[in-house]
């Protein structure tokens, strides 16, 4: 790439709404006439996120088996495979949700060892707030422990402006309290209200990710045991599954059935769920259901609004949970839905385990970035 091609990092944790985000910004610059390339991230392969961008006309590279910062040049390396064919002028790069520490490990990185090729954009981290209420104020019975929550606020500390996700659905006393306990926690951070679904907010989203400055400065002083202990707590799951059945069969309707089912195993047994996410494919259509925490109810993201006689179904879960119990639950649930629709399943890979201990491949000091 000869060109300097501007890196958007979009961080948050799991189910906070980082690839509705992406899908949102890629539109927008593609609209702008501008090639856009995607690197999504995870700790194992066929991701659902990876799936559904390019099924949306995305040009998209995954970096799967742990995260930008364990696999940095894994990620250099998939932006330059992006542009074999048509240099973009924007990547957008969506990281684990369940990692932090990423300006010390990723952006200064990139900064130091390719300043001719990248122009860094502001990093900003999405908030989901059902779970970040929570975690901001120390409640107790947030599912998840204090070093789990250690991670989310990690991630806002190091944000260059903190994305308050899912304006639409809060009232103004739930917006202004979160305002309120973020103004007290990080008060040198700028924050603007969004909605990744809808749209709404991100004509300042996007002006403020214009801005051309020195970016991606705020190093993190983290305790990587802690760090490293709480993503374990994770349950990790990425499935498929064929489905087949004589007849045609509603596609939407059968992600939130699946869905669903998978939630109320999970309640029932007191697990808290981060992100369930489930993609099917027909060889016509596509849909996408998930659930961003177990007070809300399974929505389609991506409705597809057809019906089908097959289907590729990819199922990614985490849960605070072991992740054997998490596979056998999710098959369990899906057995059921299937049999319930007169449909078949045939049962392909299935990953399950918890993170790894982080070991980055480069980590800048906060000394060494002034």
């Amino acid at each position: 790439m000869s060109k300097s091609v501007r890196f958007i990092m979009v961080g948050g944790f799991l189910g906070a709404g980082k690839t509705t985000t992406l899908s949102r910004l890629a539109g927008h610059y593609t609209s702008k006439g501008l090639n856009v390339g995607i690197v999504t991230n995870d700790q194992a392969a066929d991701l659902v996120d990876t799936k559904s961008l390019r099924s949306q006309g995305f040009d998209v590279g995954e970096v799967a088996g742990a995260c930008f910062c364990c696999r940095f040049d894994d990620l250099i390396s998939t932006i330059d495979s992006l542009g074999i064919e048509k240099a973009p002028d924007v990547i957008l790069a969506e990281p684990v949700g369940s990692c932090t520490d990423l300006v010390a490990t990723v952006i200064q990185p990139i900064k130091q060892l390719y300043q001719s090729r990248f122009q860094i954009a502001p990093y900003g981290v999405i908030l989901k707030p059902s779970q970040g209420r929570k975690i901001l104020k120390n409640e107790p019975g947030t599912g998840f422990s204090p070093k789990a929550a250690y991670i989310l606020q990690k991630q806002l500390e190091e944000a260059d402006v903190i994305l308050i996700n899912r304006v639409d659905e809060l009232s103004p006393a739930e917006l202004a309290e979160l305002h309120a306990l973020l103004e007290a926690q990080f008060p040198n951070t700028p924050r603007l209200a969004v909605s990744a679904k809808s749209g709404a907010g991100f004509d300042a989203y996007l002006e403020f990710l214009d801005q051309v400055g020195d970016f991606g400065r705020r190093i993190l002083d983290i305790d990587y045991d802690t760090y490293a202990e709480g993503e374990a707590e994770l349950g990790w799951l990425n499935s498929s599954v064929q489905i087949t059945s004589p007849s045609e069969f509603v596609l939407d309707q059968f992600l939130l059935k699946v869905i669903g089912d998978i939630k109320t195993r999970l309640v029932e047994q007191g697990f808290e769920i981060a992100h369930l996410k489930v993609i099917g494919l027909s060889a016509a259509a596509f849909g996408v259901a998930n659930l961003v925490t177990r007070d809300l109810a399974p929505e389609l993201s991506l409705p597809s609004h057809a019906s089908t006689r097959q289907i590729d179904l990819v199922l990614n879960a985490r849960v605070a949970c072991d992740p054997d119990l998490l596979g056998k639950l999710s098959e369990e649930s899906i057995r059921k839905i299937c049999a319930e629709t007169g449909t078949t399943p045939v049962f392909g890979k299935a990953q399950m385990f918890r993170p790894g201990r982080p070991q980055p491949t480069h980590r800048v000091a906060a000394s060494a970035s002034k």
